[in-house]
């Protein structure tokens, strides 16, 4: 089989710009990949696989037009995320999974979300594996999954984007309602003796987070907590004055803003005198600040769908696989990537066509835990709005030391 894949990884820039001008020219010459190995399967499963790897933002036709300057960081993710699942390809190849892998590249210029659709709505695949950046996206591909009767796995969007009425609808990546239902009985449990201050600022989605928040604590014993709404130019000073130093204090973070989040997280860390637990939205995996922090005072915590020890053998053996292909380090995205398709295409193969009655057979874990339910939106309906994830660990950082509680 010949080896048609894009070698994206942590390299330096310019070695980067070599191997991804190299690359994606036989990506560009391709409409698909086959990824084909002999089972007892005369017919291989068709998969598709939705990225954003914004191939004509860098080349003109064959020819890659950067030049030497940095690789906008807007294109990391997707690369990412594809050099996962073609990773994950090479194992699944040598496992002797017999299937064909079709690349759509969902910020390809005069494409829309419609008209890839269109395109694959010809192709009859079993399976699609997406990394959505817009709730957009996610509504047109959740409604082609209906409409098809194909499983359609979103790995990476935090949103569930409104989509209403399709079993066939996977999110790994929980939705915001079930972050804060897990916060507010993890902070309950965990921390049963404390001050409690809910941190947040006006917005719409602020406004959602602190309902959600307080209708968590309608169903059970309820968090004596103070709300405290702050501007962006907010002080450690503006916080300050809520804290008692007679007793540890539990802050809770109710904005999805990176900029206020981190602001939170450098206002805390410079307050030395007080015992502090820091609880914060599930998009803090990617805040630099939040492992940065230097008072052993403050201990930060966030939730996550995902969790990628480097204790786990697994994962450290294909960190150590990427490291040898690729000269650098895994990020986050690559692992999203690898798991779902080695995950997703085994659960496919193994039960196609009755997959959806089994995602929660862990027998092909990489690194987590997935605990796959039905979600009605309406309890009466006679179907599920979707299926969603609902595992979560809390990640927690404290005096240099990083540890997942499950």
């Amino acid at each position: 089989m010949q080896d048609k894949r894009c070698l994206f990884s942590n390299m330096k820039p310019r070695i980067f710009q070599r191997v991804l001008c190299a690359a994606i020219v036989v990506l560009l010459a391709c409409s698909h990949f086959g990824v084909c190995a002999q089972n007892n399967s005369p017919v291989p499963l068709k998969i598709a696989v939705l990225a954003p790897l914004y191939l004509d933002s860098a080349f003109d036709g064959m020819n890659y037009k950067l030049g030497n300057t940095s690789i906008p960081r807007y294109f990391l993710n997707g690369l990412e995320f594809y050099n996962g699942v073609m990773m994950a390809i090479d194992s699944l190849q040598k496992e002797g999974v017999n299937a064909e892998l079709w690349i759509y590249d969902t910020k390809a210029k005069g494409k829309t979300s419609e008209s890839i659709a269109a395109e694959m709505g010809t192709m009859r695949f079993n399976l699609v594996i997406a990394s959505f950046t817009s709730a957009q996206e996610q509504r047109v591909f959740s409604e082609f999954s209906f409409s098809n009767s194909i499983p359609l796995v979103s790995a990476t969007y935090p949103n569930d984007a409104y989509v209403s009425g399709n079993p066939y609808f996977i999110m790994i990546n929980s939705s915001l309602k079930t972050h804060i239902e897990a916060i507010y009985r993890y902070t309950q449990r965990n921390y049963p003796i404390g001050k409690y201050i809910f941190i947040t600022r006006k917005g719409p989605l602020e406004d959602k987070i602190m309902q959600l928040f307080s209708d968590e604590g309608k169903k059970m014993s309820a968090l004596n907590y103070k709300t405290l709404q702050l501007g962006d130019n907010f002080t450690a000073a503006d916080i300050v004055a809520q804290l008692d130093s007679n007793r540890q204090n539990v802050v809770i973070c109710g904005s999805l803003d990176e900029a206020f989040g981190t602001n939170l997280v450098k206002a805390l860390d410079q307050t030395t005198s007080y015992q502090l637990v820091l609880i914060g939205m599930p998009t803090w995996d990617a805040l630099r600040a939040v492992y940065k922090t230097e008072n052993d005072k403050l201990e930060v915590v966030y939730s996550t769908p995902y969790r990628y020890d480097k204790s786990n053998k697994t994962v450290d053996a294909i960190s150590q696989s990427y490291k040898l292909k690729f000269n650098g380090r895994p990020g986050y995205m690559f692992f999203k990537g690898f798991e779902t398709m080695f995950n997703f295409t085994h659960l496919m193969n193994k039960y196609n066509p009755g997959m959806m009655q089994h995602l929660s057979d862990n027998s092909f874990e990489i690194a987590n835990n997935f605990q796959f339910q039905p979600v009605k939106l309406d309890d009466k309906a006679a179907t599920p709005d979707y299926i969603e994830n609902k595992k979560l660990y809390f990640i927690h950082i404290f005096q240099g030391t990083i540890r997942a509680v499950y």
